[in-house]
């Protein structure tokens, strides 16, 4: 994350963690932050079973993602504590929205 020591260093080189930031690596970061943005959306435009699953599908994609960030920020010699601790709000939040989504009542 960008709050650690050294990774706006490597980011200016143009590397992160030792990756070279290239077109793949910043369309992936791109579409892991506009996921969010585009759940807010569907949920406005979308209705009835179609905005559960749009949910659905999202949250677990997302959820994926985070669970790998979490394993890996988990497995540093020295984990910072806010790492784990936004890794894990994060992943709660996202079984949270699965599970509202999946309970929910299915409206024509």
């Amino acid at each position: 994350m960008l709050l650690e020591p050294g990774v706006i260093g490597q980011v200016m080189a143009g590397e992160i963690g030792g990756e070279k930031i290239g077109q793949d690596l910043l369309l992936m970061l791109a579409l892991v932050l506009l996921t969010p943005l585009s759940m807010a959306f569907l949920t406005l435009i979308l209705k009835g079973s179609v905005n559960r699953w749009a949910n659905i599908v999202a949250a677990v994609a997302v959820m994926v993602f985070e669970l790998v960030v979490l394993i890996d920020d988990l497995a540093q010699p020295q984990p910072y504590a806010y790492a784990i601790l936004f890794g894990l709000v994060k992943v709660v939040v996202l079984a949270l929205i699965i599970w509202y989504a999946w309970k929910s009542k299915q409206k024509a």
